[in-house]
């Protein structure tokens, strides 16, 4: 039997039917995704917490039990642990989940609105812009800050129903911003100083047991430490180690790993109309026009920073 030559045999391979991977592009949405629900979900954990024990108690399980579930996979998986490192993770824990929660929590108990403190807070992909420029050389090109810029307009939209100016005490205005400042110093140290990274699960691990021995000196100091018994309160502390603290802050880190930080802090624009959205279908709180406008403008923005964002360090 012979065989024309004007007939070429095909590779195997090439015969095989093509499988459609999905993009880069669609893994690093997705992630962000997953980083936006996960983050504005600990407003559902707070809710259903504090009924029953102030915000310091709620934060010191929280983090104590995030902590312990994530410490076995800390000691027996990944590199050794130095003592340098474990006190440098510590001082991020402290200033990145402490810092915002006691800005925001005191300065709400010594009446500051909660409109503004929740506006304050949700300027933090604005202050990881700002100081990106000195501390790790970014470039943020034109076409990012019209981005920006409209996403910030989306949150103030978002926001004017809950805005009013409270009677507290001038120095308690300045404590959600300076929490808010801690967080985002500490996102873009950690973009600076790779040597200090470990991996998600052992950082993480020590950031929430070290914040959350600042939690405990705090509630000793109230004279409560012992949690609540209610079902209601233990739901809202596993929802927020699952979802908020285990899901929000390590893929927090995730993505700071993959992606530039105005990337990631862009993301976290839609935060507050994502809490709103939560509020909505858990509680049946009210989702007025102004918040829709609000998500709209947003929304706009984040694609326009994002599709012209990138890290350009010097």
């Amino acid at each position: 039997m012979t065989m024309n030559a004007d007939v070429q045999l095909l590779p195997i391979a090439s015969m095989r039917p093509r499988v459609r991977m999905p993009s880069a592009r669609t893994g690093e949405w997705l992630l962000l995704l997953s980083l936006l629900l996960c983050w504005s979900s600990s407003f559902i954990g707070i809710r259903f917490t504090v009924d029953f024990a102030p915000i310091t108690l709620v934060a010191f399980w929280r983090n104590l039990i995030a902590g312990v579930v994530l410490l076995p996979f800390a000691v027996l998986l990944g590199p050794r642990l130095r003592l340098r490192q474990v006190a440098i993770q510590g001082l991020y824990g402290i200033f990145a989940m402490a810092g915002l929660i006691l800005g925001c929590g005191v300065a709400i108990e010594q009446g500051v609105p909660t409109g503004i403190v929740a506006l304050m807070s949700d300027m933090l992909p604005l202050a990881i812009v700002l100081l990106s420029i000195p501390m790790i050389g970014q470039v943020v090109g034109r076409g990012e800050w019209i981005g920006i810029g409209l996403a910030v307009c989306g949150v103030l939209v978002a926001s004017a129903g809950s805005f009013h100016v409270g009677s507290a005490p001038g120095w308690a205005y300045a404590l959600p911003l300076l929490g808010m400042i801690s967080i985002a110093v500490v996102t873009l140290l950690q973009k600076r100083l790779p040597s200090t990274i470990l991996p998600i699960h052992q950082s993480l691990c020590i950031q929430s047991l070290s914040s959350a021995g600042l939690f405990l000196a705090l509630s000793f100091a109230d004279g409560r430490v012992l949690p609540p018994t209610e079902p209601a309160f233990w739901a809202g502390i596993a929802w927020l180690v699952m979802f908020a603290t285990i899901g929000g802050y390590g893929l927090y880190y995730v993505a700071l790993k993959r992606l530039s930080s105005t990337r990631v802090g862009n993301i976290l624009y839609l935060s507050p109309p994502a809490t709103m959205l939560w509020g909505r279908i858990m509680f049946g709180e009210p989702f007025s026009m102004g918040m829709v406008v609000g998500l709209a403008i947003t929304l706009t923005g984040v694609m326009i920073a994002s599709r012209h964002g990138g890290e350009h360090p010097v």
